[in-house]
C-alpha cells in the first residue's frame, strides 16, 4: 500500500457528507437537500477511486460506499430521532468497517487471508451484538419508566439477557477466529490448538 494510496483513502474517509452539521430537528426540505448532497458526494468520492487499480480501487470504493451508508443512517436519525434510528447508525458503521476490512484482506493470501476475514467478521458480530443489546436495553428501560416496579424488574432482567446474548455472539465470533488460526498448524499442533480454543471459549 503506497503513500499516495493511503493519503487518498484518508481523504475519502474524511468526507463530512455535510450531514454532521445538521441540527437535530430538520424540515422536510432540509432532509431532501441533505439526501441529494450525500448522493452527490458519494459519486464524487467514487469517481476519485478511478485513479486506483485492482484491490486498491476496491478498497477505495468500499470506503466511499461505507461513508454514504453511514451518512444516510445519520440523516435518518436526525430527521426522525429514535433508539431504532440510533441502532441503525451503529449497524451502518459496523457494516462499513467490515466491508473495508474484508477488501483489505484480499491483499493477503492463504491462511493469513482466512484469519483476516474471520477477524473482520468477528468485529462485525461484536459491533452488531453491542448495538442490539443497547437497543433492547433502551426499549426495556422506556417501558419500565412508564409502568410499575414489576415492569422495571422485568426490564432489568431483559437488559441482563440482552447482554448475555451479546456476549455469547461475541464469544462465538472470537472462537471462529481462534479456530481459523489453528489451520496454519498441522498434526498434533493443530489438534492441540483446536482443543485449547474449544476449552477457552467453552465449546
Amino acid at each position: 500500500m503506497n503513500k499516495q494510496y493511503l493519503t487518498s483513502i484518508l481523504a475519502v474517509t474524511s468526507l463530512a457528507f455535510s450531514v454532521g452539521a445538521l441540527a437535530q430537528s430538520m424540515s422536510e426540505s432540509e432532509y431532501k437537500a441533505a439526501g441529494k448532497n450525500i448522493k452527490a458526494e458519494y459519486k464524487s468520492a467514487k469517481s476519485d477511486c478511478d485513479s486506483f487499480a485492482d484491490n486498491a480501487k476496491d478498497i477505495c470504493i468500499a470506503v466511499a460506499k461505507g461513508n454514504e451508508k453511514i451518512a444516510k443512517a445519520e440523516l435518518e436519525a436526525r430527521y426522525k430521532p429514535s433508539n431504532k434510528a440510533g441502532y441503525e447508525v451503529s449497524v451502518a458503521k459496523a457494516e462499513a468497517d467490515y466491508a473495508v476490512a474484508k477488501e483489505k484482506c484480499d491483499d493477503k493470501a492463504g491462511n493469513i487471508e482466512d484469519v483476516c476475514v474471520e477477524e473482520a467478521k468477528a468485529a462485525l458480530v461484536r459491533a452488531k451484538a453491542d448495538a442490539k443489546a443497547q437497543l433492547q436495553t433502551s426499549k426495556a428501560m422506556i417501558i419500565a419508566g412508564e409502568e410499575s416496579s414489576a415492569a422495571r424488574l422485568k426490564a432489568k432482567e431483559k437488559s441482563s439477557e440482552s447482554r448475555h446474548e451479546a456476549n455469547a455472539d461475541k464469544r462465538d465470533a472470537d472462537y471462529a477466529v481462534a479456530k481459523e488460526k489453528c489451520d496454519a498448524l498441522s498434526g498434533d499442533a493443530n489438534e492441540l490448538c483446536v482443543n485449547n480454543a474449544k476449552k477457552h471459549y467453552g465449546k
